[in-house]
């Protein structure tokens, strides 16, 4: 078994957990409301920062989104670091990925493009991160509308790749594992966007927690990668310090250098005899 497999695992946890504290810190500093409210007000006499009652007057600016959650100091500068370092290793579980289809099947379009994914995923995920929506809309809102798509995109091509490089049991039975979380992505994902768009208090808050659901459920994804994350070996660097070539033509590679030796040794071998 081996220690890459820690990579995947520690992904959703690190961001799950993160983006908990990071709501944590924002309803302690009444910078939200909690998730169970379900009471929302056109306006109230105080901001909700000042307010002292048992119960909370709660607008439409307080509904506990992710980016809200995130959107004021000190939890902004958490929300950023979590963002950064899951991107982070989006991009790097991404290539992994890539690389160890390469080294044990062959490349195809669906691996390229899910590479392609991930990395658009992580470019979005960072200006999501570092341009809190309150201070610089437009281009959190931009990071968002990269990010999203990118990763059901990511989940929808990995689903498809793992059922077409299945060869056992295990193997179908993690396909069948991913496609069910993608669906469920897919339906929180447009919940979220249908209901976001909508004028009422109760269905806005509705898509906050269909945004929650849908990102832990993209964490979760990255997770199953553990299981072929466990069989994973120096070979698959190799495959990348090729640029990618692996699979059948690293064995093409190998057979041919075995070849060149074994005709060199063959060479002296004559060059002895005749001496």
């Amino acid at each position: 078994m081996s220690l890459w497999m820690v990579l995947p695992v520690s992904l959703p946890v690190l961001t799950i957990s993160g983006i908990w504290v990071v709501y944590a810190m924002a309803l302690s500093n009444q910078h939200v409301c909690p998730v169970h409210n379900w009471l929302y007000n056109e306006s109230c006499e105080e901001p909700l920062q000042l307010q002292r009652a048992a119960v909370l007057c709660c607008t439409l600016d307080d509904i506990p989104l992710i980016s809200k959650c995130g959107t004021l100091p000190p939890e902004s500068c958490f929300f950023s670091l979590i963002c950064s370092t899951g991107s982070f290793m989006v991009m790097l579980i991404g290539l992994l990925r890539y690389a160890h289809v390469i080294e044990r099947h062959q490349n195809c379009v669906l691996n390229t493009a899910g590479l392609s994914a991930a990395w658009i995923c992580a470019a979005g995920l960072i200006m999501v991160g570092n341009f809190q929506v309150d201070l610089a809309k437009v281009l959190h809102y931009v990071g968002a509308g990269v990010a999203f798509p990118s990763s059901m995109l990511f989940l929808c091509l990995q689903s498809a790749l793992t059922y077409k490089l299945a060869q056992t049991q295990e193997e179908y039975q993690v396909g069948h594992l991913r496609g069910g979380m993608a669906l469920l992505a897919l339906v929180a994902l447009v919940l979220s966007g249908v209901f976001f768009c909508q004028e009422s208090f109760a269905l806005q808050h509705a898509s906050a927690i269909f945004e929650w659901t849908y990102c832990t459920l993209i964490m979760l994804f990255y997770g199953t990668f553990a299981f072929e994350f466990a069989g994973m070996s120096g070979d698959t660097l190799m495959v990348l310090s090729r640029g990618g070539g692996g699979g059948a033509g690293g064995q093409s590679f190998s057979t041919s250098s075995g070849h060149k030796m074994e005709a060199v040794g063959r060479h002296q071998s004559d060059s002895l005899s005749t001496l």
